[in-house]
């Protein structure tokens, strides 16, 4: 990837990107693989974006020439590549790569509309467990996180079921316990669990994943 910074242009546009956009579909599309530490993205399988660009930015390669780097790596998948073609394109392609251009191996956070970019507000919904069965499902964005950031469940045998309605493979589980299968798009995550009074974490073990958000806090009383 960094070879290409030496020969990369920046592209003429009529526009500026919508770097909230660019960020927004980060995070749905390309946080689960990729560490880029603005965007909390922590993910294991893609090249890490601030170790690559961030070397190159100190070097005096501007922004313009990170993100053409950046456009062409989404446009131009290689072979064997874990990254799946067509993943954004149009504007939606410029707008990442100039949010990755913008920020990438760049210290501090994200202030602003950008701050909550990408990111479902489910932190404070709650999902209540209903006849010894509680359902915390994927948000169907591809985004990494549960549609309810919290659960209440009365002590005793509990169902735990996760629907997944996005195109990203997830699961759900309790911390240091029984976890459900990773499932993909249209499938149902499972497990059965005999809880006592307390606190308990339950998140998805998709590797980067909880890091991102996928995570959230179990109440039972």
């Amino acid at each position: 990837m960094l070879a290409a910074l030496g020969v990369a242009v920046g592209c003429g546009r009529s526009d500026e990107p919508d770097l909230v956009n660019g960020k927004t579909h980060f995070v749905e599309k390309c946080a689960r693989c990729h560490v880029l530490a603005r965007a909390n993205a922590s993910g294991v399988q893609g090249p890490n974006l601030d170790q690559s660009f961030g070397p190159a930015r100190r070097d005096g390669f501007g922004a313009r020439t990170v993100e053409g780097v950046v456009q062409e790596q989404i446009a131009l998948v290689r072979r064997r590549s874990t990254m799946p073609p067509n993943l954004v394109t149009g504007a939606d392609s410029r707008d990442v790569a100039a949010y990755v251009a913008a920020v990438a191996g760049q210290p501090g956070e994200d202030t602003g509309a950008l701050a909550t970019a990408g990111t479902p507000d489910t932190a404070n919904v709650l999902a209540k467990a209903k006849g010894g069965k509680l359902e915390i499902d994927a948000v169907p964005t591809g985004a990494t996180a549960f549609t309810a950031g919290k659960a209440e469940s009365p002590a005793g045998s509990v169902t735990f079921t996760m629907k997944n309605p996005s195109d990203v493979p997830h699961n759900i589980a309790l911390q240091d316990g029984p976890e459900g299968k990773v499932v993909g798009k249209g499938q149902v995550s499972t497990f059965m669990q005999d809880v006592k009074p307390g606190s308990y974490t339950y998140l998805c073990t998709v590797p980067g994943h909880a890091d991102g958000g996928m995570k959230g806090t179990l109440t039972v009383k």
